[in-house]
């Protein structure tokens, strides 16, 4: 069973390269974070005929989760649990063919400090809360997307770089380090421990071709899920495309 994230930065403005993905790497569930349109205009019609049912908590003009796939998925959660106040749109958890899987778009946090910053790491927080109940089921769970989060100095191509940013600050990583803690595996690390493999190139200064990336795009794996772990990485390639994201899927393939 292939689990992919995917940060598509717009499903509209990135529509041909989402279903010349979808066509080569044939994922049988795609977890998109950053779909930035309501539910009503996301592309249902066009993915059914890729083969793709979809599941969509969408918002106007940024945010925006949806999960692709090809069995049908029953709905378990939209919005993350824990503040009725909280109207950004992202988290959306869903039962597909007896795996529960969750797309995730962990607020950036930038400007830090700030309450940006306050916000995401509340947010961490209650997605910890709300893990925690998911662990406790037992059963395979994929907690999959764009956590903003760089976990380790060797998950970026220079830590020096963005010292300063809130995708490395201290707190963010002891927040992602507590999930980790509650029993989830990091996939992608736990197969490529040495670091090294990046998920995100930004458009500015030339990232891409002088390859200076880092991982934010995690799949975390309840035990049972860890169990059926075979392989894991990121479809590098994606990023070279033209008017390509500026994230790669990261993916998971389960037994």
């Amino acid at each position: 069973m292939k689990i992919a994230t995917f940060n598509i930065n717009g499903t509209n403005a990135r529509l041909p390269r989402l279903l010349e993905w979808l066509a080569a790497f044939q994922p049988d569930v795609a977890c998109l974070q950053e779909i930035k349109t309501i539910s009503e205009n996301f592309p249902v019609d066009v993915l059914k005929d890729a083969g793709y049912h979809c599941l969509v908590h969408g918002q106007k003009g940024f945010n925006g989760v949806a999960i692709l796939s090809r069995s049908p998925a029953t709905e378990t959660q939209r919005g993350l649990p824990g503040d009725d106040a909280d109207e950004q749109s992202r988290y959306l958890e869903a039962e597909v063919d007896g795996v529960r899987v969750a797309s995730i778009y962990l607020p950036n946090g930038n400007p830090q400090p700030g309450p940006k910053f306050d916000y995401k790491l509340a947010w961490m927080a209650r997605l910890a809360d709300h893990a925690r109940g998911l662990l406790a089921a037992g059963g395979p769970v994929v907690l999959a997307g764009d956590y903003n989060v760089v976990p380790n100095d060797d998950d970026i191509w220079s830590p020096a770089a963005m010292a300063d940013d809130a995708l490395m600050q201290p707190q963010s990583r002891a927040h992602y380090r507590a999930l980790l803690w509650q029993g989830w595996t990091d996939a992608v690390r736990s197969l490529h421990p040495v670091g090294g493999i990046w998920s995100f190139w930004d458009y500015q200064a030339g990232a891409w071709p002088r390859d200076h990336g880092f991982r934010i795009d995690h799949l975390l794996l309840s035990p049972a899920a860890a169990d059926r772990l075979v392989d894991a990485g990121v479809d590098k390639a994606v990023r070279g495309a033209e008017r390509a994201s500026d994230h790669a899927p990261a993916w998971v393939d389960l037994r």
